[in-house]
């Protein structure tokens, strides 16, 4: 039997996997840590500073605005993912390419970019700085990704099934809602719950947009790391940390990333 030896480039992806998850593990144990400053690894096991996390109303507060922003984001993504991704697959009009990529756009411009961009936008129009507008900024960062989810799952759903519910009678609607929107069902999971997580990670949009009434949680912490850092900051990042963790295994138990993109 043939012995497998590793390119290059394998070796070099798996010693990326190994190195990426070492920066987390070490913030969910510092945030672990007794004391009073921040050690690794951490002097004495304690919860003390995650039990200190209610006792800061401002990070809280912050918590829930950025759960908002993500849910509404991720919905208000979905369904224009959903009937953008329709639109691009299943029809063929003048402008379609410049139209998918002006949808897809958004991932190639730096956040950091986009973030100033917006902001001046508000500023020239007198746009006031709230959880809405900061909805619809967090929403065209995250409907490229929704786009895209769909349009591979519309992609691998047959029209004929659709036009043959037709024939039997059924209305477009109910074609559609019968037929490919099941079938589809798992693409737009995919996309709602990523574009949950990239939404209530964000930053770089955020800091530009954020405002005393709504300052996300991201934002929250890095102007607190500014100030000060001590093991409180490794536990309000913990949390994030676990959030985005339970999303991520839920999507893959649910409907499997792998699966979705071929891949098994």
């Amino acid at each position: 039997m043939k012995a497998y030896l590793p390119t290059p480039l394998g070796f070099y992806t798996f010693l990326v996997c190994c190195f990426a998850p070492i920066a987390v593990v070490v913030i969910l144990v510092e945030s672990l840590t007794s004391a009073d400053y921040v050690s690794f690894p951490p002097v004495g096991l304690s919860l003390r500073w995650y039990l200190e996390i209610p006792q800061r109303p401002e990070f809280v507060a912050s918590l829930v605005t950025s759960l908002t922003v993500a849910v509404a984001a991720a919905l208000v993504s979905t369904v224009v993912g959903t009937l953008a991704g329709l639109a691009l697959v299943r029809y063929r009009f003048p402008g379609r390419a410049v139209l998918q990529t002006l949808f897809l756009s958004p991932l190639s411009v730096p956040s950091i970019v986009l973030g100033i961009a917006l902001l001046r936008f508000y500023a020239t129009y007198a746009v006031p700085r709230n959880i809405v507008t900061l909805v619809l900024a967090h929403t065209l960062i995250t409907a490229p990704y929704t786009i895209r989810l769909v349009s591979v799952s519309l992609g691998a759903v047959s029209q004929q099934l659709e036009l043959a519910a037709r024939n039997l009678g059924a209305t477009p609607w109910i074609a559609f809602r019968s037929v490919t929107l099941p079938l589809i069902r798992p693409g737009m999971l995919a996309g709602l719950v990523f574009a949950f997580i990239i939404s209530f990670d964000d930053i770089s949009v955020s800091l530009f947009l954020a405002s005393v009434k709504s300052t996300t949680l991201p934002v929250r912490i890095f102007t607190y790391i500014d100030q000060s850092y001590d093991p409180f900051i490794t536990a309000i990042s913990s949390v994030l940390i676990l959030i985005v963790a339970v999303l991520a295994i839920a999507i893959e138990k649910t409907v499997g990333i792998g699966k979705l993109f071929g891949i098994r």
